[in-house]
């Protein structure tokens, strides 16, 4: 039996030291719209042919909802949109010309009352579909955009979007019950 170790994993032709991976930030938005009485949820279809939702890179001294704003225009040409509470952040690791990306993505709950979507090739996009509310957690790839797609179901189901909805479709707005004692 030899005395010499293995390198641990992870470890390479860096002198022994960790890669550390490069930070990145995004922002997107869980788009949603009225048909009737059912609510429809926004997905794209990405670059990698996988239905997700539409998000993109946070620019220098733009704030995360400034930028999920301006990302689900780009991707999707919808310019009506009504911004809504942040539904929270997710993160990955992956990849990128031999690089290790760990990206943060924050989301917002959104209104897009009118206009129709448009899929932007030049942004990777190939299609934009509405999914009916109930169906939507199915229809999404990507596991941890599944989180933000169930938070925002959670807030449109018990009532918390209410507001956001009718500030988008200039409805009056529900009255907010108060506890006098």
């Amino acid at each position: 039996m030899s005395a010499r170790r293995k390198k641990p994993a992870g470890r390479g032709a860096t002198g022994g030291r960790r890669r550390r991976a490069v930070t990145e930030r995004s922002a997107g938005g869980v788009v949603v719209r009225r048909d009737g009485d059912e609510l429809l949820v926004l997905l794209i279809r990405d670059p990698y042919d996988k239905w997700g939702l539409p998000k993109g890179h946070i620019e220098k001294r733009e704030t995360p909802a400034r930028a999920a704003l301006r990302e689900v225009e780009e991707e999707t040409g919808l310019d009506d949109l009504h911004l809504g509470p942040e539904l929270g952040s997710i993160d990955w690791y992956f990849r990128f010309q031999d690089r290790l990306i760990h990206k943060y993505c924050d989301y917002f709950l959104m209104v897009s009352p009118t206009g129709e979507p448009s899929p932007r090739l030049e942004e990777g996009i190939s299609e934009c579909r509405w999914v009916p509310l109930d169906r939507v957690e199915q229809e999404v790839a990507y596991d941890n955009a599944r989180e933000m797609v169930r938070e925002a179901v959670r807030l449109l189901r018990e009532g918390e979007a209410d507001a956001l909805l009718a500030r988008a479709y200039g409805d009056p707005e529900p009255e907010v019950e108060c506890d006098h004692a």
